[in-house]
């Protein structure tokens, strides 16, 4: 499932199944609800029914959660407005705790799932969590891969050069990328046969939530 921005209305539609739900990150930020979505999420977990990815969004949330000083933005003061109610004392320590322990990335089979972007490093490893000091891996899986250049829209310039290190028969499954231009989940085959799946349809701002149901990973 892809990102949600805190567009709850579509979350909960596309949460009522009976399979398990792998949740790509960026759960939180610019939706109309971010604190429903945290406590939606965190049913799916207690209950045994989903699990998220840890996003870029939500590593912000987290960090901001910890006390660290940080560059604010509008989505998260917006988020962390909501979180501020007294009647979400305890879903805000609870949504803390789950952003600091949630994997960067989980390999199922041949399908790897993560927010931003495939490194190879992530064949070897095993998942880590995203709260502490950045390394290679951890900012490919939360940001994917930049040029270093800026966008006119203010956002970092993307480029997709790692899918060309998917290896055959692996799918690797993102959020974080809208690269849509059709309103379906847009794939790509790498040189080396892998294939990447972009789940990011804008939920949470003017688009709509995307989800692939996977039966044998």
């Amino acid at each position: 499932m892809g990102d949600v921005h805190g567009d709850l209305n579509a979350f909960r539609h596309a949460t009522a199944t009976e399979r398990f739900v792998i949740q790509l990150g960026d759960l939180v930020d610019h939706g109309p609800d971010s604190a429903g979505v945290l406590e939606l999420m965190i049913d799916l977990i207690d209950t045994r029914r989903g699990l998220f990815i840890l996003g870029n969004h939500d590593r912000k949330l987290g960090r901001a959660l910890e006390g660290r000083r940080l560059r604010r933005d509008p989505p998260l003061e917006e988020t962390l407005r909501q979180l501020s109610d007294p009647e979400y004392d305890t879903l805000r320590q609870r949504a803390y705790e789950e952003i600091a322990g949630a994997p960067v990335w989980v390999r199922l089979g041949n399908s790897l799932f993560v927010h931003g972007g495939f490194h190879t490093a992530m064949l070897s490893l095993p998942p880590m969590t995203g709260l502490g000091d950045m390394s290679a891996p951890l900012s490919r899986a939360l940001f994917g891969e930049t040029t270093g250049r800026m966008q006119p829209d203010g956002y970092p310039e993307r480029r997709l050069s790692w899918i060309n290190r998917i290896p055959e028969g692996m799918t690797v499954y993102v959020g974080h990328d809208r690269r849509s231009t059709d309103g379906r989940p847009w794939r790509r085959t790498g040189r080396l046969g892998g294939t990447a799946v972009f789940t990011d349809l804008g939920a949470g701002k003017g688009g709509h939530l995307a989800w692939i149901d996977i039966n044998d990973p």
